[in-house]
């Protein structure tokens, strides 16, 4: 497995094309407490899974700073991202979590394992 942790800020997001070559799965991170931010961050995500290269991998998305009172539900992060539109074979799951607490995070990551590898295990 190789991971990539690779920033938001707008002056990155020209390099993240670098990084879709072999890719099986994504991971977005939202920031729930922050909801000016999210028309962006649908925008960019949407954006992000038009990619040929990017067909195939799993996505998972954590609605971060569960921790912080007034966050957004991961239900009403998904509505707002609009996920529901996304193409039907994209395999993908929201959790909410925390970085700062630790909750969600293997969940997601546990996911997020399981459907790369029976995806793989499915082709072999």
């Amino acid at each position: 497995i190789e991971i990539w942790d690779i920033g938001g800020q707008k002056t990155i997001r020209s390099y993240w094309r670098n990084y879709f070559e072999q890719t099986d799965g994504l991971i977005w991170v939202v920031d729930s407490s922050d909801i000016r931010r999210l028309n962006d961050c649908k925008y960019e995500l949407h954006n992000l899974l038009k990619e040929e290269r990017l067909s195939g991998a799993s996505l998972l998305i954590f609605a971060n700073k569960q921790d912080i009172k007034g966050s957004l539900s991961p239900d009403e992060i998904a509505k707002m991202l609009n996920l529901e539109a996304m193409d039907r074979t994209r395999h993908w799951k929201i959790v909410g979590c925390s970085a700062y607490t630790g909750e969600g995070l293997l969940e997601g990551f546990d996911w997020l394992i399981q459907d790369i590898a029976s995806r793989i295990y499915m082709l072999d």
